[in-house]
């Protein structure tokens, strides 16, 4: 076997490779459109998914994460509730930790000392930036959003489905049906929540 795919196959590297992509991941839900964020978690799961289809690893733990990963998603997107946010913490490190075979059936396949390391900076690092995504999302708007519709901003990154764009002198998470590139104007046309839906605009007419 090859220094390369041997380093690869090993659990304790698939292991901070998935919890790597994991942290890449959840920032990239939080900060849709930055496509940097997107594309290292896109790659790093790559990896540790090759890992992990090769070795030897336990299919409920598998499960668990996976459940963990939806539990975290709709407690940051929709239900905003800490029972959430702490089920879905618990599955994402009880499955990672327990996703490769140990010798036995209740021990971790990774480096006891390593799971429990990273278990902890992962929780801490997913409760922090959460908590804090949900009361942003908890403060009421300072102004009237409603009045942003109709006015013309700027996309700051490339919009599809999701992005950035600044109207009114902000920064704001904004949506779109049809791609918008980078530093095109945009109409805001409505609103869900804090996400701004916009379009195209063509300067000529504005």
């Amino acid at each position: 076997m090859e220094p390369v795919q041997a380093l690869l196959l090993n659990p304790n590297v698939v292991y901070l490779i998935l919890i790597f992509g994991l942290l890449l991941t959840t920032m990239a839900l939080l900060s849709p459109g930055t496509t940097i964020l997107e594309l290292l978690a896109f790659f790093s799961l790559l990896l540790a998914g090759y890992g992990i289809y090769n070795l030897s690893i336990n299919v409920w733990a598998l499960v668990i994460l996976l459940v963990g990963v939806v539990l975290f998603v709709l407690a940051v997107r929709k239900f905003r509730h800490p029972v959430y946010l702490v089920l879905s913490i618990v599955a994402l490190i009880f499955g990672s930790v327990y996703i490769f075979h140990g010798e036995t059936w209740w021990q971790p396949g990774v480096n006891p000392f390593l799971a429990t390391i990273g278990s902890l900076l992962v929780g801490g690092f997913l409760w922090v930036i959460a908590t804090k995504a949900m009361e942003v999302a908890a403060t009421p708007p300072a102004h009237d959003m409603n009045a942003l519709i109709g006015l013309i901003g700027e996309a700051k990154t490339d919009i599809h489905k999701e992005g950035s764009v600044q109207v009114a002198g902000e920064l704001w998470s904004a949506q779109s049906k049809d791609p918008i590139s980078r530093g095109s104007k945009v109409r805001v046309v409505g609103r869900e929540g804090f996400i701004l839906r916009v379009e195209s605009s063509n300067p000529e007419k504005n």
